[in-house]
């Protein structure tokens, strides 16, 4: 289980001076490409644990997610076998 966080230079953390993206409804599309990033990020992680034959991306959205860390994050999920549905 790795998290793939962004930095706060590459502008997906702060919206406005001092307002932070905490959930993926709160982006705008001038945010699409840091977001494509993220995703090719959790790709570099798969290949550097050796899971690329099968892992999870996962973003836990809001309260009902289950989100406890309030700022946008990924989380790779992979090495085992995994379940459908999950939760």
């Amino acid at each position: 289980h790795v998290l793939v966080i962004p930095k706060f230079r590459d502008g997906l953390t702060q919206l406005g001076k001092f307002k932070f993206l905490v959930t993926i409804c709160q982006a705008e599309q001038r945010h699409g490409e840091i977001l494509g990033q993220l995703l090719y990020a959790a790709r570099i992680v798969a290949e550097k644990e050796g899971i690329l034959d099968g892992f999870r991306v996962v973003i836990n959205n809001g309260p009902s997610a289950c989100q406890s860390v309030y700022h946008l994050h990924l989380h790779v999920l992979g090495g085992r076998q995994m379940k459908w549905p999950p939760g």
